[in-house]
């Protein structure tokens, strides 16, 4: 996704209604620059597609469980819309056990749903500007709680065979949780370079971002 300019526009998808006015408050009260602006909240994955289309966010904080449509499906659907926002998952963690299905369908991160204010507004600012929250402790806490597909493995290390060594350095650094920048210093080239780098890397693996990008890493074992 392009880089957002202020506000950045964002939809709340929580089924508590409790949970979407203090995020609201949280998000709509932030104060700083880039500003955030609260376009939308709903209570359903199902009520995402009109609201989408209505107030066209550019992130879009979903909820896991909800009655009608799950937050795994909503963003599975969602992410396979053309200029498809982005989607942070919101989650209580020690009880949800579908976050990993959510990032696999396409999400950029996840939070937890008692997320500071400030990292709550920091969290969608770097979404919004195309750099996914992948914390790489808790992932990798949250990969253990949920079984690898049989064949993971081996799909992963097939579809990494493809790359080239220099894609290769770039995915374990993803993986590890660098940034652009951080990517660049380490291999000593341009932070323009890494995302050119980056950008075919997803293009081979017919992935949608980073956070994908490092879900298969794990699988094959590098991560």
């Amino acid at each position: 996704m392009a880089r957002v300019t202020a506000p950045v526009r964002v939809l709340i998808v929580d089924d508590d209604a409790m949970v979407r006015a203090g995020l609201t408050m949280m998000l709509d009260g932030a104060g700083r620059e880039p500003t955030i602006a609260v376009v939308g909240a709903v209570a359903d994955g199902v009520d995402v597609p009109p609201a989408v289309s209505a107030h066209a966010p550019d992130v879009v904080l979903m909820d896991i469980r909800m009655p009608k449509v799950d937050g795994v499906t909503a963003t599975r659907r969602l992410r396979r819309r053309p200029e498809a926002p982005e989607v942070i998952v919101l989650t209580t963690f020690d009880t949800d056990e579908y976050v990993l299905q959510a990032l696999r369908a396409g999400a950029s991160g996840f939070l937890l749903k008692d997320t500071p204010p400030d990292q709550l507004v920091d969290a969608v600012l770097r979404v919004a500007s195309g750099d996914p929250i992948l914390s790489p402790q808790v992932t990798r806490k949250l990969i253990d709680r949920v079984a690898v597909e049989a064949g993971a493995f081996e799909r992963a290390r097939a579809a990494l065979d493809a790359l080239s060594p220099r894609e290769r350095d770039i995915v374990r650094a993803v993986a590890s949780g660098r940034t652009n920048a951080q990517i660049a210093a380490e291999l000593y080239v341009s932070v323009a370079t890494v995302k050119s780098h980056l950008t075919r890397v997803l293009v081979k693996l017919e992935l949608d971002n980073r956070t994908q990008v490092a879900l298969l890493a794990h699988d094959a074992g590098w991560a």
